[in-house]
């Protein structure tokens, strides 16, 4: 069970809206134009109910998802979808599996492993900037100390 508190399942979709990233923890989301969906896509490519996700079991206690093309019921999409330049009916995703629903309209799935003690996803902008200035400073700085104390 600890491992899968690890595991963080994200789905970064892109259409003709834009980038967004979605967290997946739910058990089963509906992919499509619908407004209904979990996770809709704003294409006129893209069927109302295109694809399902649904979250499966592993035998050391995580998990991982399988999209399916169209919905629950059994009905498919109209214009089917490619994972990784593939026209398939079904897959198990995997990190970094791309799913092409139609033209602008796309998700790349991601399976990160996140250190246990991390509650926080990491912030992909925490960086530390040093303007060169500020080292010249310091060095200057360093330098009035070594000659103020008189030298030896």
């Amino acid at each position: 069970m600890a491992s899968e508190s690890q595991l963080s399942n994200i789905l970064i979709v892109e259409d003709s809206k834009g980038r967004r990233e979605i967290m997946l923890d739910g058990s089963v989301y509906s992919i499509g134009r619908d407004p209904k969906c979990d996770i809709r896509l704003s294409s006129q490519f893209v069927s109302r109910h295109h694809a399902t996700l649904v979250q499966l079991p592993r035998d050391d206690n995580t998990f991982y998802y399988r999209i399916v093309d169209g919905n629950l019921k059994g009905k498919p999409s109209a214009n089917g979808m490619l994972i990784n330049g593939r026209k398939l009916q079904a897959h198990d995703l995997k990190n970094e599996d791309e799913i092409v629903f139609g033209p602008q309209a796309r998700a790349i799935y991601y399976q990160l492993r996140r250190d246990a003690a991390s509650t926080l996803p990491p912030d992909e902008f925490d960086i530390t900037l040093i303007s060169p200035n500020m080292v010249d400073e310091m060095d200057d700085e360093d330098e009035e100390d070594d000659t103020e104390g008189g030298g030896f």
